[in-house]
């Protein structure tokens, strides 16, 4: 069904005249080579990614953006779909299916945009990835204010948060959330995020995420934190899940050769789900970008991984070769 309505997108952007459409895209494909008790310790090729981004204007106030990212080797993937009606900056609504307005970085881990091969434990963990929702957006901004509310189908049950995803309502309430934020001077923004919603079949349990963001950054250096918390109430019987993580990241963007460094961190406790669920995690990040040409990235990472239960031999290498278009 999402590939359908994706090719119906195609065909009306390039036959209907009036619309005004360009097309951009990405392509990645990365190499991980782990220790022995890393999920890949023999070296392999991995995660082969193309994104195509379909865009244009209707009329003077109203466009449309359509995303598909076909996903490793088989998956296939509508990231958004969504027609924007642009009253003014201070207020755009979009119907559709978009990208969540939570932190940073789900609107901006495509990877063109990131300096990190893996995803920070904490997005790789707390919510799905490039975590979508089906409904209505509102966003805009103003003297230096901005802000995004949104009202769709919300997350579902699933095993654990990564996997709570949908895209048909399991219940009758709606997830509900939003993003606003300050721009406190050039390069310099502060966001808070905040998400809540039945997530059970019964209408009965609440998930309840906030989180909050930082960036500071020039034409030489950029600084990026993040921070994310969850509550998921359980049936009677079980303590209340919880999860709380995030990650700092400094990149230095002076010259074609980038060094970037990261610290992450999770804690992750749900007694129903999962079997059970009990997962404190860190990871040391340090890494190389590239820019071989004005679209072409070689990305390289040393990830550090720490357990605090366990001590695994499960430090990892990545490269990565991206090109965007």
């Amino acid at each position: 069904m999402k590939t359908r309505i994706f090719v119906l997108i195609i065909v009306f952007s390039f036959l209907w005249r009036p619309v005004k459409g360009e097309t951009n895209g990405y392509f990645s494909i990365g190499y991980t080579k782990g220790q022995k008790q890393a999920d890949v310790f023999k070296g392999s090729f991995l995660n082969p990614q193309l994104g195509l981004i379909f865009s244009g204007d209707v009329t003077a106030k109203i466009d449309y953006v359509s995303e598909i990212r076909f996903k490793r080797e088989d998956s296939i993937e509508l990231e958004q779909a969504l027609v924007r009606f642009k009253s003014s900056d201070t207020f755009n609504l979009s119907l559709g299916l978009f990208l969540v307005p939570f932190g940073r970085y789900n609107q901006s881990s495509r990877p063109h945009q990131t300096q990190l091969i893996n995803f920070p434990l904490h997005v790789e963990k707390m919510f799905p990835s490039s975590w979508r929702d089906m409904g209505l957006l509102v966003e805009g901004e103003f003297s230096g204010f901005f802000y995004s509310a949104y009202l769709g189908n919300g997350l579902a049950e699933a095993e654990d948060l990564s996997g709570a995803q949908q895209f048909r309502d399991n219940n009758t309430d709606k997830g509900k959330g939003g993003r606003v934020g300050l721009t406190l001077s050039r390069g310099f923004d502060v966001a808070y995020s905040y998400y809540r919603g039945k997530y059970d079949e019964e209408d009965t349990r609440d998930l309840v995420l906030q989180g909050v963001d930082i960036i500071w950054q020039n034409q030489d250096f950029q600084i990026l934190y993040e921070y994310s918390k969850a509550h998921l109430d359980n049936p009677d019987g079980f303590e209340p899940g919880k999860a709380e993580g995030y990650f700092i990241q400094l990149s230095l963007k002076g010259s074609r050769l980038q060094p970037v460094a990261s610290y992450q961190r999770i804690k992750y406790q749900d007694p129903f789900h999962g079997e059970g669920i009990s997962e404190e995690r860190s990871r040391w990040t340090v890494g190389l970008v590239l820019a071989a040409a004005e679209n072409l990235f070689l990305s390289f990472e040393y990830d550090f991984n720490s357990e605090k239960k366990t001590k695994l031999k499960d430090n990892s290498f990545l490269a990565q070769v991206v090109l965007s278009f």
